[in-house]
């Protein structure tokens, strides 16, 4: 059996109502740019919008794109033979339309969410244009609310929330707060639990769009926070995916949510009380390094569940004093974001409330005075370097002659972040 080969067409070379290869690109006073005959039908057909943004032009007049067209012809020339091998086209605009048109009637909706999800995955014009749909998101939450008794069912959720995912979050806050609003009327029931078996039984692309689309619908306020959080089932699975063994970019967006949801103080509890700081502690604490965002946001949210008495008690006296030892560690290694939240903690802890002896006695141990005495001379906000002032003066040591020696070192050239 012969092998295929797929010319992969450069996004910006399609014209974004046909999608195909433009032969004349032309730009509106929009500044984007269509294939002259799909945008010369288009304006003939009354439209006075611009079709990618939505725009009203202040002219219908266009000028060619010369330097586009020389891009695109020598693309043409270098892919020569090759071209007609060509994977299945991108939908059209009017494919797009007409699956809009249809979706929700049942009959096909499976091969029409696909239509969907082929057309805001290809560009960001593409999710511009489908997020301006105000009866997108509607009949998206809808086919979510809907159910996932049967295999297809599932499919079409996991579906409507790619699609959901790729288009609210470049959305308005008026859009976000909408989505929110029509995926927890009625306590959050259908779309939730419909969310929950997406994360359970979703691939791992399909676990992080559902915890992100739940980042989404609960940043709009305190209640939404908490009609989210009383789910146990949601927390408890998306806490799981704080481990070492998970996929990078599923901690990122599982932290990101878990710090949305922790602004509110009720929140807090439930997600000390599930072991929440012991998973923090183990990425911490892993000998691999783990990406910088990850790293940021696990001390974010540890930061944010030291606000909390329990929180403080598990950080001071689980394991050891290992939670410690860990934020010690991120101390200078990572970024300025990441060494600002480890001081804060280390400032909350020792210096705020200073209610157990062996924070300090870790600190020092952990070489902390020698690394808080180079963040005073660090490029971190006034405040963070006062906060570590703060901590070095109530650990009351002096520092030692190798920690002054280290200090000096280390602040004749400190590493940029």
């Amino acid at each position: 059996m012969g092998t295929e080969t797929y010319i992969t067409v450069p996004s910006f070379f399609k014209c974004p109502i046909s999608l195909d290869v433009m032969r004349s690109p032309v730009s509106l006073c929009t500044g984007v740019t269509y294939d002259r005959a799909s945008i010369q039908r288009w304006l003939d057909g009354g439209n006075n919008t611009c079709p990618a943004t939505m725009q009203v032009l202040r002219t219908k007049e266009f000028i060619p794109n010369l330097t586009l067209q020389r891009l695109i012809k020598a693309w043409s020339d270098s892919v020569g033979r090759y071209a007609a091998a060509s994977p299945p086209p991108d939908p059209t605009l009017k494919e797009v339309n007409e699956s809009l048109r249809r979706l929700s009637l049942e009959k096909d909706d499976e091969i029409r969410l696909e239509i969907l999800v082929r057309f805001v995955k290809d560009s960001d014009a593409n999710r511009t244009f489908l997020s301006a749909r105000k009866d997108l998101v509607p009949m998206l939450v809808d086919i979510i609310a809907g159910g996932t008794r049967t295999t297809t069912k599932i499919k079409l959720v996991l579906l409507a929330i790619k699609i959901l995912d790729s288009i609210i979050k470049g959305g308005s806050e008026e859009d976000r707060k909408r989505l929110s609003n029509l995926m927890l009327t009625n306590g959050g029931g259908d779309c939730l639990t419909e969310i929950l078996l997406a994360i359970q039984r979703g691939n791992l692309e399909s676990k992080i769009e559902s915890v992100r689309v739940l980042e989404v619908i609960s940043s709009l306020d305190t209640q939404s926070k908490l009609i989210i959080a009383e789910r146990d089932e949601i927390l408890t699975e998306v806490i799981t995916f704080i481990s070492t063994e998970s996929d990078p970019s599923l901690i990122e967006a599982s932290l990101s949510f878990l710090i949305t949801i922790a602004k509110s103080k009720r929140v807090r509890s439930k997600l000390i009380a599930a072991k929440t700081i012991t998973k923090i502690k183990d990425i911490l604490l892993t000998e691999e390094t783990p990406s910088v965002a990850v790293t940021e946001k696990s001390l974010k949210l540890l930061e944010t569940l030291t606000s909390k008495r329990e929180g403080r008690s598990e950080i001071c006296r689980g394991d050891g004093g290992r939670c410690v030892e860990g934020v010690v560690r991120k101390l200078l290694k990572v970024s300025t974001t990441a060494t600002e939240h480890a001081v804060t903690i280390l400032w909350c802890l020792c210096y705020v409330f200073g209610e157990d002896k062996r924070v300090k006695e870790t600190v020092e141990r952990s070489n902390g005075v020698t690394k808080l005495l180079v963040v005073i001379q660090s490029n971190c906000s006034p405040m963070v370097r006062q906060m570590a002032k703060d901590v070095i003066k109530v650990l009351k040591v002096k520092p030692s002659a190798s920690d002054l020696v280290a200090y000096e070192t280390k602040t004749t050239h400190i590493m940029p972040f």
